[in-house]
């Protein structure tokens, strides 16, 4: 009897230690496309490659008629099935009222608090600079997706479209998998 109890905790230890699943996020690749070349262009836009566990995005959008006093940003999450289809978010921002007083949209509120990290998007509007986000890496999403929301596998696309004063200024596209 004691021989089939060790048998059946032994079983039981070692299936939970080979079925435990790790997720990886991982940046695939990094497009920026400005539809209003008189309004913002960018200088830079790229997926940085360091080694295999670390890689980054940076980008830094020139903009050519500032101040800036009327900001919209629409995200959307696709993924990749015969095409990139439509996937669980779509929304859209007044980015200069969020960045007075905070959505209460946990999704919005946790990729602005990341990329507030890493850029110079940190105060309201005008805006009357350039804009840069500087090595943004993706550990934080990484934990994000795989944690706090459980994404099926797959490879993903979060486009966002830059609107300004009601007229679609810039495209950025953001490819990833999850493994």
């Amino acid at each position: 009897m004691a021989i089939k109890l060790n048998f059946i905790v032994v079983f039981l230890i070692c299936c939970r230690y080979f079925t435990e699943v790790y997720s990886l996020v991982e940046f695939t690749n990094v497009q920026c496309e400005s539809l209003d070349k008189d309004f913002a262009l960018f200088d830079y836009c790229f997926l940085k490659s360091v080694n295999r566990s670390y890689k980054y995005v940076s980008l830094k959008v020139k903009l050519l008629k500032i101040p800036i006093t009327k900001i919209k940003v629409s995200f959307a999450l696709y993924k990749r099935v015969n095409g990139y289809l439509p996937f669980l978010y779509n929304m859209t921002l007044d980015a200069c009222r969020f960045l007075k007083s905070p959505n209460p949209n946990p999704i919005a509120l946790y990729f602005y608090s990341y990329f507030k990290e890493y850029s110079n998007i940190n105060h309201t509007c005008p805006y009357n600079h350039d804009i840069v986000l500087d090595k943004m890496p993706y550990d934080k999403i990484n934990n994000m997706v795989t944690k706090k929301l459980p994404f099926p596998e797959g490879n993903y696309l979060i486009e966002g479209h830059w609107i300004a004063y009601d007229i679609d200024r810039a495209i950025t596209k953001f490819y990833w998998s999850l493994t």
